[in-house]
């Protein structure tokens, strides 16, 4: 039940309207100017860090019991000249467009033109990005073949795990000494580098304990001030939780859930990673404190929920920073994709199943915010009370939580190395992609259009949209004699592509390394300390490189129609058919009709082309999993799009499967819009032949009316259709409940439906938010049936 205090609270969270702080950047730009050459890189970083938290102006919002804002109020959001410096064009399009818009005053736009620009412009990290790729690789980037997602934001995607509720940074900091102390300036030729890694890291220690030893000050100030009895007890408890914690390790419920705000803060406050940091097994981390506390009657459940709500509410204050061009297509949304889960398993691998658990599902169930994103992590051990308390959820319709399969996730990690200890204590983050949490850095690089690659192979290596030859000349598609002709043509230009992209990887890694160091992530990540290796350095236990997948319902159709209608059963000519994708079908309808409508598709368990689905999804895994990163560790796969479907779609032509030129590509794993015809066990089955343990992820929606999943019978059904999917070692499955006829009166109405929320693809968003072009994606979906 939400309390009056939290109903204001997710009012004001709600209805607060995104805006460009430019605080953060001047204090960047200051320490910089002062600094930069002086000191060592990593010190500088430092030094940034901590003269923000010393200097940034703090807020506590009316009622709140957890403090902490990374702008000066709700949907203040700063950003990062040092990763992406915006022109003042930029800033008035921010302003000024429909959608995921940031307000800018006339007094930013003068201090980006007059103090930012001026330093910053070839200083950014996106400045030396593209200085540094080569012309190839940029005509591909432009070409929608791939994306990069370190162009406009920095490596994230890790998440917190134990450490952090059982230390204080005056832990960490001792810790960070010891190391120093150890250095072998005798033997070892990195020890200077290190010694530079951990001061910056022991300076980003200073910062966190400064920021809270300043709300205790603040909170302290405002009860001094504050009339009412209760809410002056409540700020000079809050003013004692901030004099302890981060400094120390938290003792209660409440300093663990500060405790973990204030690391969130650092963390997207030093840099703008690339997901935003969470808290990853949040009922895990918690319950002990809660356990303890309601023994000991100094807790109840209902104080926990509601400081698990102004948890949540802290999440939604933080819009993702604001991303412009093909940066904002391929992730077009205020969500920050900081995903929280709960259930799956313990260390030991039993259930971890307890009662903060069925709390966290209330939380997520009464606050319906799009962040934090929530997810349920399901084992053969999961009991089915907890799974269907998680679908009473999902049911409603908003897309949260998503479920996970426990059990694959675990296999996943032990087979990219993993030991069984921290494969168990990880778990997913961001849409769907695995990590050992606290303990990896698992960074994703940029989505790869697998069906775009395709296109240029039928086009013997031109990209017919720009008319640029991107590719290697693997042929005239049209003297192919067999479709195992083509499809090693395809794989030849796939390792050409992949070949192009992961050069650049290594390249953008190794400036990370050099010019972007994270201190205070590093500090929080094992084993940076140990090392004395920063986090974008290969200090962290595990590094791993992920390239996305995207498109591979579409390619599976596109190879499907054309073995089946020119190879197999000879029913048109390679000629015909690409004269029908290059006149979008007009005048070829006979064409359309027969390669939409009557040729074996993903998505309804047919071997046919569930088959080259699994041929393809090797192709592609084989191609880019065990390349070196360099960082000490390998790139991987996932498949997942965000929503670059929709813009990977706009870059390509009409093609064989009957795809209309500049249409939307499926999201995730899911089949091409319309070709699930089967119901949802033909689709579970279908996507269950490819192998996702090998992956670090896969996605797949589903979508059904609300009628079908009433009552009693219809949550069985969606749990049964949960675990069977998983018994076939699915990775991940999703749901939009909602009617066709919903999203249509939405879509002519916006005004009527502004707080309609759907699944997009890993995460949820306003619907009304979208582009028309997702809107129309989400709409089109099939409508599945039991």
């Amino acid at each position: 039940m939400i309390t009056e205090r939290v109903r204001k609270l997710r009012e004001q969270s709600v209805n607060a309207i995104p805006y460009i702080s430019m605080e953060r950047a001047e204090i960047v730009d200051a320490v910089y100017k002062e600094y930069e050459g002086s000191v060592s890189i990593p010190v500088l970083r430092g030094m940034v860090l901590k003269e923000l938290m010393t200097h940034k102006k703090l807020c506590i919002n009316d009622g709140e019991l957890i403090v902490g804002e990374r702008g000066e109020k709700p949907a203040g959001t700063p950003t990062y000249p040092e990763l992406c410096c915006h022109t003042v064009e930029d800033f008035q399009v921010m302003n000024d467009r429909e959608k995921i818009t940031f307000k800018t005053s006339e007094e930013s736009r003068r201090i980006q033109q007059e103090t930012i620009i001026p330093y910053w412009e070839k200083r950014s990290m996106r400045h030396h990005i593209i200085n540094n790729m080569t012309q190839e690789w940029k005509e591909c980037y432009e070409a929608g073949i791939f994306t990069e997602f370190m162009e406009q934001r920095g490596p994230g995607h890790t998440v917190a795990d134990g450490k952090i509720y059982k230390k204080g940074f005056m832990d960490f900091k001792k810790e960070i000494e010891d190391s120093i102390s150890k250095l072998d300036f005798y033997n070892d030729d990195e020890a200077l580098d290190k010694k530079n890694q951990l001061m910056g890291m022991s300076l980003a220690c200073d910062a966190i304990m400064i920021l809270g030893k300043r709300y205790g000050e603040l909170a302290k100030e405002l009860a001094d001030k504050e009339d009412d009895p209760v809410r002056k007890e409540e700020l000079l408890h809050i003013a004692h939780t901030c004099n302890h914690v981060p400094a120390y390790a938290p003792r209660s419920f409440e300093e663990a859930l500060q405790m973990y705000w204030f690391v969130h803060l650092c963390v997207i406050s030093e840099l703008n990673p690339w997901d935003a940091f969470n808290p990853g097994r949040l009922d895990q981390h918690l319950y002990p404190f809660y356990k303890k506390e309601i023994e000991e009657g100094n807790l109840s459940r209902e104080k926990a929920e509601e400081l698990l709500q102004c948890f949540w509410v802290k999440f939604n204050n933080q819009p993702a920073p604001p991303k412009v061009g093909i940066t904002l297509k391929e992730s077009g949304t205020y969500t920050d994709f900081a995903n929280i889960n709960c259930g799956g398993l313990r260390e030991d691998g039993s259930d971890g199943v307890n009662e903060v658990s069925y709390i966290l599902l209330d939380v997520i169930d009464e606050m319906k915010l799009l962040q934090p994103s929530s997810n349920v992590q399901i084992s053969k051990k999961t009991p089915q009370r907890f799974l269907k308390r998680a679908l009473k959820i999902v049911r409603k319709g908003w897309g949260q939580p998503s479920l996970f399969n426990t059990d694959v996730v675990i296999q996943e990690m032990l087979r990219a190395g993993k030991t069984v200890e921290d494969a168990r204590n990880g778990g997913t983050s961001g849409c769907v992609e695995t990590g050992a949490f606290g303990k990896e850095a698992y960074i994703l690089t940029g989505y790869m259009n697998l069906p775009k690659i395709l296109e240029i192979t039928l086009n013997n290596g031109i990209d017919p949209m720009t008319g640029k030859k991107l590719g290697i000349e693997t042929g005239d598609p049209t003297d192919f004699e067999s479709y195992e002709e083509l499809l090693g043509a395809y794989k030849k230009q796939l390792k050409h592509f992949v070949d192009i992209k992961v050069k650049g990887n290594r390249v953008i890694e190794r400036l990370y390394a050099t010019k972007m160091p994270v201190p205070f992530l590093s500090v929080i990540i094992d084993d940076c300390i140990i090392n004395g290796k920063d986090y974008n350095s290969g200090g962290a236990r595990y590094n791993t490189t992920y390239i996305q997948g995207v498109g591979i319902g579409n390619i599976t159709d596109i190879l499907s129609s054309i073995k089946y209608n020119v190879f197999d059963y000879k029913k048109l000519t390679m000629d015909a058919l690409l004269a029908a994708t290059k006149a979008n079908f007009t005048g070829y309808e006979g064409i359309l009709n027969l390669v939409k409508n009557k040729t074996p598709k993903y998505g309804n368990d047919d071997d046919y082309a569930d088959n080259i689905m699994s041929e393809v999804f090797h192709a592609y895994y084989a191609e880019v999993t065990g390349r070196p990163n360099g960082k000490g560790g390998v790139h991987r796969i996932n498949m997942l799009p965000t929503t670059c479907h929709v813009y990977f779609g706009e870059v390509m032509g009409a093609t064989p499967d009957g795809r209309l030129a500049n249409k939307p590509l499926a999201d995730g794993i899911s089949p091409s819009k319309g070709a699930d015809t089967n119901g949802p066990t033909g689709v579970i089955k279908s996507a269950s032949k490819m192998d996702h343990v090998i992956t670090g992820g896969t996605l797949l929606n589903q979508k059904f009316t609300p009628s079908l999943l009433e009552g009693e019978e219809g949550l069985d059904n969606i749990a049964h259709l949960v675990r069977a999917y998983f018994r076939l070692d699915g990775h991940h499955i999703q749901f939009n409940v909602i009617s066709k006829e919903t999203l249509l009166k939405a879509q002519e109405n916006p005004d009527a439906y502004k707080n309609l929320i759907v699944r997009v693809a890993g995460y949820s968003d306003y619907f009304c938010n979208l582009s028309k072009a997702l809107q129309d994606e989400i709409i089109e979906r099939t409508e599945q049936s039991f």
